[in-house]
């Protein structure tokens, strides 16, 4: 099991106009990036099984908690938060450590940053491995109006858009039980109940399934929340339309080597498009549910190392 003194002690790095609490490993290894982008409601604690395995294959592992997060910045305006801004640091984090280029890994929200990164700056991105999430094509309508209509009003992205500041009240008043409620695996899938079941989640007393974690593990990411607070982290979703609008102009093609990881219980779903939009892309599926490289750390890291050798050799 690891425990928080496992993961090296961060640095604060100025980019973009913020300050990102960047947590590093294998700094010896300069000259071969690989940047890791952590989701929500994550830190960049989530990474850190693949840390050590990826420094010891020859990489400099960096590892940021993104805006919003941890002891990086926490802009007040949401328009902080859209993907110009997201991409922008990790363009900012390049600059800082004098690359041109990295491969990027993202899960959840992280995994759609880096999809708008390798849009807005593809020659700064080599390849791309992403977990959860895949590539979604903008379609014809801005996302929380196509998820409103797919999913109703009740659907956590659209409430985030529509209600702001509720949710993020409820998730402040009980961080550690929302937080322990939703690091879960082995759950057992039952029917939606009525209301916005996150929640729901950060009020209900029994939580579901097995803990993902320890509690010494659990308790860096609750630390980190009571410190930030939620609501710049769940400014991220209320830049969706925005979001929907910038990557208007971009090649919608990602032309990078890419690596798609699924959950097979995940509730995200897999994507019927990737080989269109990602024509070089990979894909691997494990066992297991949304917080993948938690929850099977050895296979996800393996994975990983597997394709990038892959990668480097041809």
């Amino acid at each position: 099991m690891f425990d928080p003194t496992d993961i090296p002690e961060p640095v604060i790095i100025p980019v973009n106009g913020v300050e990102l609490e960047v947590f590093e490993a294998g700094r010896e290894n300069a000259g071969n990036p690989i940047i890791l982008c952590h989701g929500w409601p994550e830190h960049a604690y989530s990474w850190r099984h693949q840390m050590p395995a990826l420094a010891a294959a020859g990489y400099h592992v960096i590892v940021p908690n993104q805006r919003g997060y941890g002891h990086s910045s926490s802009p007040s305006r949401i328009t902080d938060y859209d993907i110009t801004q997201l991409s922008g640091d990790l363009v900012g984090l390049l600059d800082h450590f004098g690359y041109a280029e990295a491969v990027f890994v993202g899960h959840d929200w992280g995994a759609m940053v880096v999809w708008g990164l390798t849009l807005l700056h593809p020659a700064r991105v080599k390849a791309v491995i992403a977990l959860s999430v895949p590539y979604m094509d903008r379609g014809e309508k801005p996302w929380v109006e196509f998820l409103e209509d797919l999913m109703g009003s009740d659907n956590y992205f659209v409430h985030f858009n529509q209600k702001p500041g509720v949710a993020d009240a409820v998730f402040d008043a009980h961080a550690h039980r929302f937080l322990r409620n939703i690091f879960r695996k082995n759950q057992q899938p039952g029917e939606p109940e009525p209301g916005m079941a996150l929640i729901n989640l950060a009020r209900q007393e029994t939580p579901a399934g097995d803990p993902l974690m320890s509690d010494s593990e659990l308790a860096v990411f609750v630390e980190a929340f009571e410190g930030s607070g939620f609501t710049g982290s769940v400014n991220w979703y209320r830049n969706l339309d925005r979001n929907w609008h910038i990557l208007a102009d971009a090649d919608p093609i990602i032309h990078q080597p890419a690596l798609m990881i699924y959950g097979d219980r995940d509730v995200v779903q897999k994507s019927q498009t990737l080989a269109h939009f990602v024509p070089n892309s990979d894909v691997v599926t494990l066992d297991c549910g949304h917080w993948i490289q938690q929850e099977m750390p050895e296979e996800t890291t393996q994975a990983m190392l597997n394709w990038l050798q892959r990668l480097h050799a041809g």
